[in-house]
């Protein structure tokens, strides 16, 4: 039988390509003579650019930028032998660089460095990974870094971080370039508008260290930010799915005429995913905790969805598993005894994991 590992990363515990190594020595313990892929995926958020690496013609590139908390960091990013770029925003303004939670003060000044370095080594097209931000900003800093400038009442350049969109009451765009000749898109993974219930503040703020009463301000600094914007000739759209992701990172790449795409099918797409389904007889995917959410827009949902539409038997691996999906799935946390011993050695527990799956075929 020819076995397809297709899984995102378990965030914090195990990148998609050590995951999917870890589920086949597991699966082939069982099962030797099976034929297995392993295609690590991502849905645009952390390990997207090892994801996409992985087929041809990617040259990896580096390029030192402002980190979410204002100190330089050197953050990769993917060029491709026909003018493609990819960045991944975890890379330069990720919350895994912050040495403590800053709510008001990260930024996404690096992201915009990196895209701006992409430009200058002459990209015709640009795709950008959204997750794992460390800033509430909506963008502000990454098109700072490209060119738009921003001010207080006093007519001074405004800070970075959410404190500065506190601040902000003149934005100019003079500087800001033109997109490349052929678009910018953003892999998202969230439908969640800019502010509001469902905003990038409300929804995403509480993990990046906001407090309730954070909440509230950063989402009124979101709210101007977005009426600023319109005021200077932006025609972007607050409510538009996925304009909340990375902390509104989202929003500000809309505004500069980015669209948006779902990450998952995207990076699909680029990995040569549904080709690999099709032949396949059983797909095992996977990722840090396995819930409802799995199946709105996520990367183990489309791998599912997938998989039903090809005929093909599917498997969910999960550090926890907290649906009743009808699916075979198999919990990391259950093999181990405890979540605590799980995340402490993820790929033994991947190894056993990928066995128990094999035997379930």
């Amino acid at each position: 039988m020819k076995i397809l590992i297709a899984p995102d990363s378990f965030k914090g515990s195990a990148s998609a390509t050590q995951v999917a190594a870890a589920l086949a020595e597991g699966w082939r313990s069982v099962r030797a003579d099976d034929n297995l892929v392993t295609l690590p995926q991502a849905d645009g958020g952390e390990g997207t650019l090892e994801a996409i690496a992985g087929s041809a013609n990617w040259q990896w590139r580096q390029t030192q930028v402002c980190g979410p908390h204002g100190r330089p960091v050197s953050a990769r990013w993917l060029l491709h032998d026909d003018g493609r770029a990819v960045a991944e925003l975890a890379e330069s303004s990720g919350i895994a660089l912050m040495p403590r939670l800053d709510p008001w003060g990260a930024t996404s000044r690096g992201l915009g460095e990196v895209i701006a370095a992409a430009l200058a080594a002459g990209a015709t097209s640009v795709q950008v990974g959204l997750g794992g931000s460390a800033s509430t900003d909506g963008g502000a800093g990454l098109l700072m870094a490209l060119g738009l400038e921003a001010f207080d009442a006093r007519g001074n350049p405004i800070g970075d971080g959410a404190r500065g969109l506190a601040e902000m009451k003149h934005i100019d765009p003079v500087g800001l370039p033109p997109l490349p000749r052929d678009g910018v898109e953003i892999l998202v993974d969230t439908e969640a508008p800019l502010y509001g219930p469902r905003g990038a503040a409300a929804v995403f703020g509480p993990q990046k260290g906001a407090t309730a009463e954070d909440i509230s301000s950063l989402d009124e600094g979101l709210r101007r930010w977005a009426r600023l914007l319109a005021e200077a000739g932006f025609a972007a759209d607050p409510e538009q799915p996925g304009a909340g992701a990375a902390g509104g990172a989202g929003f500000g790449l809309l505004a500069w005429g980015a669209q948006a795409v779902s990450g998952s099918q995207r990076i699909g797409a680029l990995t040569g995913l549904h080709e690999q389904l099709s032949a396949a007889d059983v797909v095992v995917t996977g990722e840090g905790r396995f819930d409802d959410t799995s199946l709105g827009g996520k990367l183990v949902g489309h791998v599912l969805s997938a998989a039903r539409g090809a005929d093909v038997a599917a498997v969910v691996v999960a550090g926890q598993i907290a649906t009743t999906a009808a699916v075979a799935t198999v919990s990391l946390t259950e093999l181990a005894g405890t979540t605590e011993a799980a995340i402490g050695d993820p790929l033994r527990w991947l190894r056993a994991a990928g066995a128990v799956a094999a035997q379930r075929v």
